[in-house]
């Protein structure tokens, strides 16, 4: 269609152009009418910039599976397409969005190429100002984000070691009493064969010993009122039969799970002779299977310890696989134990019938700790004292992940703002403001689901909803 420098000259975008301007837009770009309809789609190669003359625009953003609109308007001099054409080739040339008419609409068409020449020679100060906001940006959000992360990692590092001290602490200390242990039954073993008894003696003495290591295996677990009673029953039967300390020897003893029938039998089997010896001898067995017990669980818990933070890092793993969410949020809640404390209480409100879901677990698990750590961070704003809840369910056909806190709440006026880039509510030096966003691209953009808020004073949910099936990488591509 005909273009006119009048008409071009009363769009808001162009008002301040000379004559000679406009007729050079006129002469390199065009006037072209669209029927209702797409003009272009995002992710095409960007060729060309858009000033609309009159009509009804709507523009869309590609979110998960869906088009969601993020603008309509009829106001005449909307423009969209190659926008950061000025840039050249150190940017994708692609269309950020998708464009569409519901009328008969004209626009003003301008050329990529042209665009971005006549912005170089018309406003070259505000080209090289838009450049430097536009990588000034892109860099800090790059720089922040690294922080973030490591940030992230320092606080993880610190209550992996801090889970890990204990465990291991405990493995130290039984280890080096067990040396001892060992050591006096040695002792012990050397003075009974010394003694004037029979092998027969010798052999029922080692067969108690035996059915004692046995019994401290499959000991039963007690009330504190009933290893109160126990103990105290026991401690009289030793000092009955002569054998002192009685009452250091049965806290030992109710702990193995042996009682006074127990006693009974040894007592019958040796004789009183040396029962004393034998009782003693056998303390030492019953201290060497508990301290090897406690050994057994601390490295145990070590173990475990490590194989979240493999879990949680998901070293030796395949990037995009099948994966069951409570083992991730389980893994996670592990390594964020240490910034949790003990003030906070975690409830898990698991459906464990929920099917595995196809994803990216790493990417996942930082979701989850940036979730984790703003609901603890609301927690311990309101006084430290609170609740963490994470549910899961079925939600249609998406698995919703929910993270409840107690918080103070998220103020409506800047609900609407949490996801965008630098934006925070923490004080100055504890957030950058990336981690929700980086949370909504990780959820919305790579697992096409979608990531929501709802609050209110004591009450904030943030759901994460996964679809059950999804395109591999290879697919996608």
């Amino acid at each position: 269609m005909p273009c006119s420098p009048g008409e071009v000259a009363s769009l808001f975008l162009f008002e301040k152009l000379a004559p000679e301007q406009l007729g050079r837009l006129c002469a390199a770009g065009r006037v072209e009418l669209f029927q209702p309809g797409p003009v272009y789609t995002e992710g095409d190669p960007a060729t060309c910039f858009y000033v609309m003359i009159e009509g009804t625009v709507v523009l869309s953003r590609r979110v998960g599976g869906d088009d969601v609109e993020v603008i309509r308007s009829s106001q005449r001099g909307v423009y969209s397409g190659a926008m950061q054409a000025y840039l050249g080739d150190r940017v994708r040339q692609v269309y950020n969005n998708s464009m569409r008419v519901t009328e008969p609409t004209r626009f003003f068409v301008l050329p990529a190429d042209t665009f971005a020449e006549i912005m170089s020679e018309w406003f070259p100060m505000a080209v090289h100002l838009l450049e430097g906001l536009f990588f000034g940006t892109k860099n800090t959000q790059a720089a922040i984000g690294q922080r973030e992360r490591l940030l992230a990692l320092g606080s993880l590092s610190a209550g992996l070691t801090h889970e890990l001290n204990n465990p291991a602490a405990a493995a130290v200390r039984a280890t080096a009493t067990l040396r001892e242990r060992v050591a006096k039954m040695r002792h012990k073993l050397a003075v009974i064969a010394e003694g004037p008894f029979s092998r027969e003696t010798l052999a029922d003495l080692v067969d108690i010993q035996e059915r004692t290591a046995e019994r401290v295996a499959k000991a039963p677990a007690l009330s504190p009122l009933e290893a109160s009673d126990r103990e105290d029953a026991l401690a009289d039967w030793l000092d009955d039969h002569g054998i002192t300390q009685g009452w250091q020897l049965a806290p030992t003893f109710v702990q193995a799970g042996l009682d006074i029938d127990w006693l009974e039998q040894v007592a019958a089997a040796v004789g009183e002779e040396i029962l004393p010896g034998a009782v003693g001898w056998l303390n030492y067995t019953v201290e060497t299977e508990l301290l090897m017990n406690e050994i057994d669980d601390s490295t145990t818990r070590i173990s475990h310890l490590v194989d979240a933070a493999k879990q949680y890092s998901q070293l030796d793993r395949a990037p995009f696989r099948v994966v069951d969410v409570h083992e991730l949020l389980d893994s996670t809640l592990l390594m964020l134990s240490g910034k949790i404390g003990p003030r906070i209480a975690v409830v898990k409100d698991y459906d464990r019938t929920l099917p595995k879901i196809p994803a990216y677990p790493a990417e996942l698990n930082q979701v989850w700790t940036n979730l984790i750590d703003n609901a603890v961070s609301a927690v311990n704003s309101a006084g430290g004292d609170g609740t963490l809840t994470v549910r899961t369910a079925l939600d249609h056909e998406r698995v919703l992940v929910e993270f409840r806190d107690t918080g103070p709440g998220i103020p409506p006026e800047i609900r609407g703002r949490i996801f965008d880039p630098f934006f925070t509510t923490k004080p100055v030096g504890q957030g950058t403001g990336l981690g929700l966003d980086i949370s909504w691209r990780i959820v919305v953009n790579k697992h096409h689901g979608t990531l929501q808020v709802e609050s209110v004073p004591g009450d904030t949910r943030f759901q994460v909803l996964l679809p059950l099936t999804a395109e591999t990488p290879e697919e996608a591509a």
